[in-house]
């Protein structure tokens, strides 16, 4: 992706360096490096300046960013994609389930990022794929994919630094009691397992959900789930934990009497803009599969 950004050097930024003023605005180490080896990448007032060269007040830095490469292990495919917003930065997807985010051994023309590279080859961009919240195949809904290594870059701390909210909803197994709460249980690999996940208080790594009852649906509970954490099957695990396992899930509770997937769909996403810094909200709506196993519209 080709993607220019500009700033307007104010007073509490005269006299920093050109790398310094880029580290405060979230570009990483990896990021500069990267580009001040792409052609004409840094100008000030139109003129190049390196790095390490001073800005003044009322300056014009335009970054340049040059991406001429695609991910060449993901071949374009005409898919289906729910595109809920796009700018120069990053694309939100409504993604559905069954549909794999990158491609794997089994599912090498079937993904999301298939889909991308193709939406990305019609419009003749090259395309390099980096998600920053990944859901599992059998997971529905919005997940966030950057552009560039820069906006790549600034949400990926974000998620490390907790600063992207993703809420979930799930249809779990029985009524959940207490109706709200924080499970804190640590998560590790189970057994010699490359997928499969279990609550290991001795080995596991930090794992906090916090959840509570959005409704009760027969012999089921909608519940709303916060991720403090994003490990691998976090609320898969932690809700089987609690008592309270998913529906159709087919490692945690194998049970496709009511749906033939894991009844999880990630519905809102929130995080201030990697560029512009500026408040975004995205939600998506309950899937019908999961409505339909509650009786609503």
């Amino acid at each position: 992706m080709n993607r220019t950004i500009d700033y307007k050097i104010g007073k509490e930024a005269d006299g920093l360096r050109v790398e310094q003023f880029l580290k405060r605005k979230g570009y990483s180490r990896q990021n500069l490096s990267v580009i001040k080896r792409m052609p004409k990448s840094i100008l000030v007032n139109g003129v190049h300046y390196y790095m390490r060269q001073q800005l003044k007040e009322g300056d014009l830095l335009s970054v340049h960013i040059c991406e001429e490469k695609s991910s060449e292990k993901i071949p374009p495919v005409h898919l289906p994609l729910d595109i809920i917003y796009e700018d120069e930065d990053i694309i939100v997807i409504n993604k559905p389930a069954g549909m794999p985010i990158h491609p794997s051994m089994n599912n090498y023309t079937n993904s999301m990022a298939n889909a991308l590279a193709w939406y990305y080859q019609e419009q003749g961009k090259p395309f390099i794929f980096r998600c920053c919240n990944r859901l599992d195949r059998d997971t529905s809904g919005l997940t966030v994919v950057a552009k560039h290594l820069v906006s790549a870059g600034i949400l990926s701390s974000m998620v490390s630094e907790k600063a992207l909210c993703r809420e979930y909803l799930a249809i779990a197994s029985g009524h959940v009691s207490p109706k709200s709460g924080t499970i804190c249980a640590p998560l590790a690999r189970k057994g010699t397992s490359i997928i499969e996940r279990m609550v290991d208080f001795e080995h596991g790594e930090n794992a906090v959900t916090h959840y509570r009852t959005v409704g009760v649906y027969g012999p089921h509970t909608l519940v709303a789930l916060k991720l403090e954490t994003g490990r691998t099957h976090q609320i898969r695990v932690h809700m089987q934990y609690l008592g309270y396992p998913l529906i159709g899930d087919y490692l945690y509770n194998p049970d496709m009497k009511y749906i033939s997937r894991q009844a999880l769909h990630s519905y809102r996403l929130s995080f201030s803009h990697p560029i512009t810094g500026r408040f975004m909200e995205f939600t998506a709506p309950l899937p019908n599969d999961m409505k339909e196993v509650l009786n609503i519209t």
